[in-house]
């Protein structure tokens, strides 16, 4: 059938030659460049910031609170501003989208992310996952390689707080102009005399937001000093604003609210779960407490003694990390520390007498072929008929645990961060429609979404309770219809047992929201990471009964911490309430 014809006459104007010429000959462009001159047009068509140019090219669905954040942020503020939305509610999607809008319009080149270092990778694979976004880390090797030059050779860079305001880096960093630069838990930078605050004031940027669920910790100083890194002057000078804003003799108590509020609506948004109608279902957590079998008790044993001996004499010996290493795998299965007691013993470098004991040990592993948690995750998961996700942050204990699955004719498919992209989204599909359980390593905690999923399984226990939270979180998050339960695998008197205690008993860490587990542990006064102080504790400790004793310190801590948070939380409340919301 021949397509219909029409009588017409078609004029170009003078200018438009080429296009004919093109035409006639057909020289067209190729896809690619066809999609980027319609993207430009797009572009052209879009005036301020009053529709986004995006959105189409991220992959999370944002909730109408959150566009109407990134939009205040956009135009209103003119992308400085102070996101300071309750814990759980998705302060990183809003800055994430405020980011890819400066991008997508050309307004935006060089980034640069601040965090707290247990949260870097987090927000890696946040930009990577649901905004295409590919950035490098200060822990990279290529980027450690370079020294102080990889600051100014990468345009895109996620770096904890405390490696960027080391001295040697610092000056680098300073000396560079950044379009964008986001700071996560931004109460860090509360005192206008601290280091980190003076860090960041002096970097050079064009736009910058400032991130944190408690913007007020302890007066109102603090929030003058946060808002003078987005906006100097905002609030006139420390002086004029205690006298204008705060009550005489109380920092805390604030005065001339609503004049405050209206300067504070130009820098600051703060939705709550009041008024955006975020409910998510109950979770409860279950710890299946169970016996080693007498092989894994004296393997267990066997390795804490190496490592206790070993730590006294790290700076000469084994360095800490491998310690930390050996202890966390040990608490996983045999088979997941054999590989490394192997690898240790053949070291020709090691002392007689040190490759000797771990000799000794890897004999010990080779004669461990049961396990006491396998047994009890096997009768979880024959008792089930739900979708469940089986956690284990090793390699070696996840190919054990598949070939005991198979054994037992088990509806499964594998999930680790050895796999590629589309193996993994083959993996998460064939999950959802086919097969009972997911078995993953840590990769599954980043980054995915598996709300059609309420069952979680650790069989081992991240020291990182962020870690912890992060795999919940994987299930327990906006979307999900299901009440959420999680079975914790917990072996006696090891180091796990202990850090799942103080979590559980201490601060009932599984009825947190997601995100408040960071918030407490900025609250302690111990700022080195969790594990470190864990393995601390664990190293220094003399028998159980010492190592109980540091445990139970811990856990007097952390519940100090968490009071510490919570009368922040209430502070915040009062002070601000939804007078700063966008809904």
């Amino acid at each position: 059938m021949q397509p219909p014809t029409a009588d017409f006459e078609l004029t170009l104007a003078a200018q438009n030659a080429d296009v004919l010429r093109a035409l006639t000959t057909r020289q067209f462009a190729s896809p690619h460049v066809f999609a980027l001159h319609l993207q430009a047009e797009h572009l052209t068509l879009i005036e301020g910031f009053d529709a986004f140019a995006s959105l189409d090219q991220i992959h999370v669905q944002p909730f109408p609170y959150q566009l109407k954040t990134a939009q205040t942020v956009l135009r209103r503020f003119r992308g400085r501003g102070l996101l300071c939305d309750e814990v759980g509610l998705g302060k990183t999607i809003e800055a994430g989208i405020v980011l890819k809008e400066y991008l997508a319009r050309g307004l935006a080149r060089r980034i640069l992310i601040i965090t707290p270092p247990a949260l870097v990778e987090q927000w890696r694979d946040e930009m990577a996952t649901k905004f295409r976004l590919d950035f490098v880390t200060t822990e990279d090797t290529d980027f450690r390689r370079a020294g102080v030059d990889a600051w100014a050779t990468h345009e895109c860079v996620i770096a904890s707080l405390n490696t960027a305001r080391r001295a040697e880096h610092r000056a680098a960093i300073e000396n560079i102009f950044y379009d964008i630069i986001i700071v996560d838990e931004a109460h860090h930078l509360k005192n206008r005399a601290s280091v980190s605050w003076k860090f960041v004031n002096a970097l050079q940027k064009k736009y910058i937001l400032l991130l944190t669920a408690t913007p007020v910790q302890n007066d109102l100083d603090e929030l003058y000093n946060m808002i003078t890194l987005l906006k100097p002057g905002q609030l006139k000078t420390p002086k004029e604003f205690r006298k204008q804003f705060v009550v005489r003799g109380d920092p805390r108590m604030p005065q001339n609210r609503g004049m405050l509020r209206d300067l504070l609506a130009d820098v600051m948004v703060r939705n709550s779960r009041t008024s955006v109608s975020i409910n998510l279902p109950r979770r409860r957590a279950h710890t299946v407490r169970l016996k080693l079998t007498p092989p894994e008790r004296a393997l267990y044993d066997a390795v804490g003694d190496f490592v206790r001996g070993a730590f006294t004499n790290a700076e000469r010996g084994t360095h800490r990390f491998v310690l930390q290493t050996l202890q966390r795998e040990i608490g996983s299965s045999a088979f997941a520390v054999r590989p490394t007691l192997e690898r240790l013993a053949s070291d020709p470098d090691r002392r007689d007498e040190e490759r000797d004991s771990l000799a000794c040990l890897v004999a010990m592993a080779a004669e461990v072929n049961t396990s006491a948690k396998t047994d009890a995750l096997l009768k979880l998961l024959t008792a089930s008929k739900d979708k469940v996700i089986v956690f284990t942050h090793f390699r070696e204990t996840l190919e054990f645990l598949a070939d005991q699955f198979r054994a037992h004719n088990l509806s499964f498919v594998i999930y680790h961060g050895g796999l590629t992209i589309a193996e993994k989204n083959a993996a998460i599909e064939t999950f959802e429609r086919e097969r009972q359980i997911l078995l993953s390593t840590e990769a599954a905690g980043e980054g995915r979404n598996l709300q059609f999923c309420w069952q979680m399984i650790n069989f081992d226990l991240p020291w990182n309770p962020m870690r912890i939270e992060q795999r919940v979180g994987r299930i327990h998050r906006i979307g999900q219809e299901h009440p959420v339960e999680i079975f914790n695998l917990s072996a006696e008197d090891t180091v796990e047992d202990y850090i799942l205690r103080i979590l559980d008993t201490k601060i009932n860490m599984f009825e947190l929201v997601i995100g408040e587990m960071d918030m407490i542990l900025g609250h302690l006064s111990d700022e080195r990471d969790f594990e470190d102080i864990v393995l601390d504790v664990w190293a220094r400790s003399q028998s159980h009964d010492d190592f109980a004793a540091g445990m139970e310190k811990l856990g007097d801590d952390l519940v100090a911490a968490r009071q510490a948070y919570l009368e922040t939380k209430e502070y915040d409340e009062a002070l601000f309430g939804q007078d700063l919301g966008v809904t």
